[in-house]
């Protein structure tokens, strides 16, 4: 339950911005799972970290909150890797984001898609209060619309961007060789139904559509990194697609059959998909996000 309740403050804090100093991040342990040659995961406090190194430097995708920036950069030494040449970030969130002025003044070249930089350059008001623009060191220094290709390590990563989904800004990281997928926040893996953030311009409908392009993608050897959670398989993100697109269905039907609500809450149309019914975004936290995009105005 502690454990539980700590995850769930860290990504509130996520959205909220840099109250992490009130977070103790003393006993957080940074560990790595590798998923290819060159290729792995890192799990700590925040969003998970993708790492791909090689001779041609080292690649992260994302970088959690800034007070665990040595935990990760030894985590990152442990792989044999070199330090950090580039940093993708999949959205602007502070547990995706948050180490990138210590990565930037450390010299990497921070990417992202357009949304991520305007959105960081600029305060933002949010469900979980304002947060203040960051300094232009921690900018994403290369933005795309449509996505971008990194030739390294001996193989081609794919950066993608997708239309409005958890936010305005969200890209997936594929790694064609090594046949790993990084989706940020796109994928939360059973820990908490998913956080659409309506507020940066996130579209439960793009969540779906985006897991229908990674599923094209994929196949059953494939490594999925969720935004949070364990690594995934193409099948358990299957079911994750079919989880969301039952629930939107059967909140569209109610809306348009005039319900309230609290009437769709008490339909109950996120039970029995094995989520973690106490985690950040709750069963009934999800309705409303739900309701609130598909209900006319």
């Amino acid at each position: 339950m502690i454990k539980r309740l700590f995850v769930a403050a860290l990504l509130t804090t996520a959205i909220a911005g840099p109250l992490y100093a009130q977070q103790d991040f003393s006993k957080v342990e940074v560990k790595a799972e590798n998923l290819a040659p060159g290729v792995s995961v890192l799990f700590g406090a925040g969003g998970n970290i993708g790492v791909s190194h090689g001779e041609d430097g080292t690649v992260l995708i994302d970088d959690q909150y800034a007070p665990l920036t040595p935990k990760i950069q030894a985590a990152v030494a442990g792989l044999g890797a070199s330090p950090v040449k580039f940093l993708v970030n999949t959205h602007w969130h502070g547990d995706h984001s948050g180490g990138n002025e210590n990565f930037g003044k450390a010299g990497a070249v921070i990417m992202a898609h357009d949304n991520v930089r305007v959105r960081m350059a600029s305060d933002q008001n949010t469900p979980f209060g304002e947060v203040k623009a960051s300094p232009k060191v921690a900018l994403p220094v290369i933005t795309y619309a449509e996505g971008l290709k990194l030739h390294l390590n001996g193989e081609e990563v794919r950066v993608i961007s997708v239309p409005p989904a958890h936010t305005d800004g969200d890209s997936i990281v594929h790694w064609t060789k090594s046949n790993v997928i990084h989706m940020g926040d796109l994928f939360f893996h059973k820990m908490s139904f998913p956080f659409v953030d309506r507020s940066s311009g996130g579209d439960v409908r793009g969540v779906i559509a985006a897991a229908d392009k990674v599923l094209a993608m994929a196949d059953d050897s494939s490594k999925i990194i969720p935004g949070h959670g364990a690594v995934a398989s193409k099948a358990d993100l299957k079911a994750y697609r079919d989880m969301l697109v039952s629930i939107v269905g059967k909140v569209e039907a109610a809306v348009k059959a005039g319900k309230s609500l609290e009437e769709v809450k008490a339909m109950k149309p996120a039970d029995g998909f094995g989520v973690n019914p106490s985690g950040f975004i709750t069963a009934d936290r999800f309705i409303e996000m739900v309701y609130g995009t598909l209900k006319p105005a």
